[in-house]
């Protein structure tokens, strides 16, 4: 394999796998708030602030993953596409099936970026209705 081919390969699976990191890390931190959601006692917090805060915590790792996957994915692509590039001008001839094949896979680190922002946004939507459903609750045990 040539440098290039390695690149690619570096390129391709180590955008990938932090993409894969970032699902892993936005599904830990779901599981661990609603565990956190189903156990929290609202009625040992002194103030709607201090419910406010524990109820948040780790709210915007999931949020910033939702909306960072998509752009490395993006970027994950340009570099595979660029990589692309360089091997068609390196190359004697030009094979059409295999400059198609190469820009299908660049695509595929795109799409891998969109999965993992939808499932964090669908998890960070679930966890903000629960945080506001138990400080609406918080409120009316307070009157």
């Amino acid at each position: 394999m040539n440098d290039i081919e390695n690149l690619k390969h570096l390129v391709d699976y180590g955008v990938i796998a932090l993409l894969v990191l970032m699902s892993f890390v936005a599904l830990f931190f779901f599981i661990e708030r609603v565990i956190f959601y189903k156990k929290v006692d609202i009625k040992t917090y002194k103030t709607k602030r201090a419910l406010e805060v524990a109820l948040t915590k780790h709210l915007g790792i999931i949020g910033t993953i939702a909306s960072n996957a998509p752009y490395i994915g993006l970027l994950g692509t340009v570099l595979a596409i660029m990589l692309t590039f360089m091997n068609m001008g390196n190359a004697n001839d030009i094979d059409a099936g295999k400059i198609m094949e190469s820009l299908a896979l660049a695509l595929k680190v795109t799409a891998v970026g969109l999965v993992v922002a939808i499932l964090s946004m669908v998890f960070y939507n679930i966890l903000s209705r629960f945080a506001e459903v138990l400080e609406s609750e918080y409120e009316v045990t307070e009157v």
